[in-house]
């Protein structure tokens, strides 16, 4: 806890003069909504700074990402770090590669889809059941993940989806024209323990 406490007012340390100020005046607002009696002016003003705090937090983990996946590089350009529309959480997306082949890495913090995926890792009765055959539960890192192979139909190689689960967070690595292998290997070098402290 003292971790994260640390880490947290370190980053707003290092946010811009304008970021300052918004999160100043979100806090400002927040307590003259509550002093009036506006407690959903107060509410608004809050998630507002949570949010901007998510965004933070997000553009340091980012910084964490390789900037290279094996020969597939990054496109800076494609590098988002944006709030969930419910105002909990962001989410981050890094894209690895070209069009011959692509690789693209997401990252939700409080994603919707974390109780079914945790349900299915957790559960071998419910695992059984939604096995088709193209997916299953592998380790990445000492985390629990689902596996998916999507096939193109293109006679080409196929698609793979890992799901990862950690925390409150869930990370998505898909990569085309793949093999098992390969997904597990490049999914090897994302930092999950270090962005996990971060994100918790």
């Amino acid at each position: 806890m003292k971790r994260i406490i640390i880490a947290t007012i370190t980053m707003l340390a290092t946010y811009t003069v304008q970021a300052q100020q918004d999160f100043k005046t979100y806090v400002s607002t927040a307590k003259t909504s509550y002093s009036a009696g506006k407690l959903e002016d107060a509410h608004f003003a809050l998630q507002q700074m949570l949010q901007d705090v998510e965004v933070t937090i997000g553009k340091e983990v980012i910084k964490l990402l390789p900037a290279k996946m094996d020969t597939l590089e990054t496109d800076a350009r494609e590098d988002r770090v944006t709030g969930n529309v419910s105002f909990v959480g962001a989410t981050i997306h890094r894209t690895y590669g070209k069009f011959d082949k692509r690789a693209e890495l997401d990252i939700v913090n409080n994603s919707p889809l974390l109780g079914s995926l945790n349900a299915f890792l957790t559960s071998p009765m419910l695992g059984g059941l939604m096995n088709d055959g193209k997916s299953k539960t592998v380790k990445v890192q000492g985390y629990k993940a689902r596996l998916e192979k999507e096939d193109n139909g293109d006679g080409q190689l196929p698609s793979y989806k890992l799901e990862i689960p950690f925390n409150n967070a869930l990370v998505t690595f898909r990569i085309d024209k793949s093999s098992e292998t390969e997904i597990l290997h490049l999914a090897n070098t994302i930092p999950l323990p270090q962005i996990a402290k971060l994100i918790q």
